[in-house]
This record gives structure tokens, C-alpha cells and sequence, in this order.
């Protein structure tokens, strides 16, 4: 967790476009620099919360903090446009809050051969220590996008003709049967609340994976992996090489 202490080390990071994911404001404190760089956090969706002040000493340790305390994020978020342009799959998380569960989704799709994962700003785990820890090194392979609006977010890759499954218990697919088209987009919600109404009207497919036991959900991660590898399987099938006739 990277930490920035103090108007001017917060102003110039902003300025500078530097990865933030959050922004922490003591209460009480004012002035015309403190509100520029709450006002210039909103313009970019970066989250801003209000916090005791011993809040802040704590995170600043001894730096003077100025009521200003920014924790930056462990890695850059990758351009939406760019990833999106050139995809064959991407992993979209409606929601999902545990940093290790952001971080064991990117090593799954990692494994799987996915091209990114696309997060949103608000009501979601960033690219944090944590998460980074969880990924086991592949954030370094895999680009995450950080978009304002995940409903919207899908609505571009529409634009770009991608297949659109939203994983759901109530789902009418099976996976294990559902047609998988390219490009495609898999949408995962969150424990409990799964996905969000707005982006399920959005999806092409609602996907579910029949459970055997009486726990109604799968952790996000192992969804992710059980969907992922489906589509990995598929994708290997398709391209293997016909065998050759025995005939004489």
C-alpha cells in the first residue's frame, strides 16, 4: 500500500495521473487546496472518504499530513480502449469488495488464458498490496481496467460485438453447455448479491454451474476458475488437429 502524505504530494500524484485508490480526508479540515483536491478525486472517480484524524496520523506515520492522505494503488490500471480493441476474452467483477478474491480472479484468469479483468471504482477491491499478493505475480501478465460504470462498460464491449455470459445461480444455461461465442465477456457479481439487476438485463447468457451440495454459491474465484478453464477446454478442442484416416 503506497502512501501519500500532504497537500502537495497528493496534488502533484493527481496532477501526475498516478494510480489512486482512494483519497482520505480528516474531518474538519478545509481550505481551498484540500477542497481542489477532493474536487479533482470526484472528477476521476477516485473514492473519497472522511476520516478521523487519527485515522490519517496513523497511515502518515510521522509525515505531516496537512488533513490529506491519498493510498495509491500497487500497480497502473490498464486503458480500457486499448484492452478492449484487441481482446478475445475478458473477466468483468460486478462488485466484488475482497482485494484477495480480485487477486485470486486475475491468477485464475491468468492461467486460463484470459486477455484482462475489468473492475469498477466504486463498491469494488483495487489494485491493492492484498490483491497484488493474492494474484501471485500476474498482475504483471494481466491488464486490469478500472471503469466508472460496469453497466456501461458492457455496453462498449457490445459496441465491439462481444458475447456477454453473466454467471448466476438462476442462470437457465449450464455451462458446461451454453454455446461459447468470441469475443466474450464473463461477468461475475459478488458473494450474496451476485449480480447487480442493471447488468443482467446487459448479458447475452445467464450462466449458472449446478452445485451438488447445499451451499447455493461458489466462492467468485472458483467460478471464475470453473467457467474459465470451460471456455480454455473448448478452445483447445476446436483447435486441435483432426486425426487422420486409418484406411489402406
Amino acid at each position: 500500500m503506497k502512501i501519500l502524505a500532504g497537500i502537495h504530494p497528493v496534488r502533484e500524484a493527481l496532477s501526475a495521473g498516478l494510480p489512486i485508490e482512494r483519497l482520505l480526508v480528516a474531518r474538519g479540515a478545509s481550505g481551498a487546496r484540500v477542497q481542489e483536491i477532493i474536487d479533482l478525486c470526484r472528477q476521476r472517480g477516485i473514492p473519497v472518504r472522511f476520516e478521523q484524524k487519527r485515522v490519517l496520523d496513523r497511515l502518515a506515520a510521522e509525515t505531516p499530513h496537512q488533513g490529506v492522505v491519498a493510498v495509491g494503488a500497487a500497480e497502473r490500471y490498464a486503458d480500457a480502449e486499448e484492452v478492449f480493441s484487441s481482446a478475445r476474452l475478458v473477466v468483468v467483477l460486478d462488485g466484488v469488495e475482497d482485494p484477495h478474491n480480485l487477486g485470486a480472479v486475475v491468477r485464475t484468469a491468468h492461467a486460463a488464458g484470459a486477455d484482462a479483468v475489468v473492475i469498477g471504482q466504486r463498491r469494488a477491491a483495487g489494485l491493492s498490496e492484498a490483491a497484488a499478493k493474492a494474484s501471485a505475480g500476474a498482475l504483471a501478465w494481466v491488464p486490469v481496467v478500472r471503469v466508472v460504470n460496469i453497466a456501461q462498460a458492457l455496453d462498449r464491449l457490445k459496441e465491439r460485438n462481444f458475447w456477454i455470459y453473466g454467471l448466476d445461480e438462476r442462470g437457465p444455461e449450464i455451462y458446461d453447455q451454453v454455446e461459447l461465442r468470441e469475443p466474450a465477456a464473463l461477468v461475475l457479481g459478488s458473494e450474496g448479491k451476485g449480480l447487480h439487476q442493471h447488468v443482467r438485463k446487459r448479458c447475452d447468457f445467464l450462466v449458472r454451474i449446478p452445485l451438488a451440495g447445499r451451499i447455493a454459491s461458489l466462492n467468485v474465484s472458483v467460478a471464475a476458475g470453473v467457467m474459465l478453464f470451460e471456455w480454455r477446454r473448448r478452445r483447445q478442442a476446436a483447435s486441435a488437429p483432426a486425426p487422420e484416416d486409418e484406411g489402406g
